[in-house]
């Protein structure tokens, strides 16, 4: 990908997903160059029209978009947020092509059950976030 990390980035995100949201929680807390927006796709701020994907595509893939860029879905999403929040070993492990066999399958079957998963894992994940960062506030994630 050849997507600059100083241009802004937006992540479209299930807000319903309470493991999604503490994902978004952390990366807020983590964005100190202002460098990620966030969308909840279920939110009126998410326009499917304008930007080309259904919410039912949405849901079944996480999409980002470089500010004035094409949009990305999937794995490739997380190396450029997390490039821009400023995690070099996160970024490295969702960038390196021989890490795709795993981690493409792995996303593919997260997505599909995120929602099972997130019931289980996510309200406690959600808690710790909100705790961690306090300063990562629903009103910046939009």
């Amino acid at each position: 990908m050849s997507a600059s990390p100083t241009k802004p980035f937006t992540l479209f995100y299930d807000g319903a997903c309470p493991l999604c949201q503490a994902e978004m929680v952390f990366l807020q807390a983590r964005n100190q160059d202002g460098l990620l927006r966030f969308v909840d796709i279920n939110s009126s701020q998410y326009d499917a029209q304008q930007l080309g994907v259904s919410c039912e595509a949405a849901l079944a893939s996480m999409y980002g978009q470089e500010e004035g860029g094409e949009l990305i879905n999937g794995v490739a999403v997380f190396g450029e947020a997390y490039r821009r929040a400023n995690l070099p070993i996160l970024t490295w492990i969702f960038t390196r092509s021989w890490m795709m066999p795993i981690l493409k399958p792995s996303y593919s079957f997260f997505a599909k059950h995120r929602h099972a998963i997130s019931n289980y894992f996510g309200p406690p994940l959600l808690r710790l976030a909100k705790l961690r960062y306090p300063n990562a506030h629903k009103d910046q994630i939009h």
